[in-house]
């Protein structure tokens, strides 16, 4: 890119952050697509129901500890 030593208005680097914004999620895409997904097999013994450690704390038998 030739820039020149010239300041750049609000709106030229808004303009320029939007197209980047636009071409991330362009190649984001481009990497979600071309990725295959894991073959895992299937969990054995594991907790019911929702994730405990995405809430903050983990609970089994009554017991509760945060990390």
């Amino acid at each position: 890119m030739d820039r020149s030593t010239k300041a750049s208005s609000p709106d030229e680097i808004a303009a320029r952050i939007a197209e980047a914004g636009k071409r991330a999620n362009q190649e984001a895409e481009a990497r979600r697509a071309a990725e295959k997904p894991l073959k895992l097999p299937p969990e054995r013994g594991g907790q019911k129901g929702p994730e405990p450690t995405r809430y903050g704390d983990w609970e089994k038998k009554g017991l509760i500890s945060d990390f």
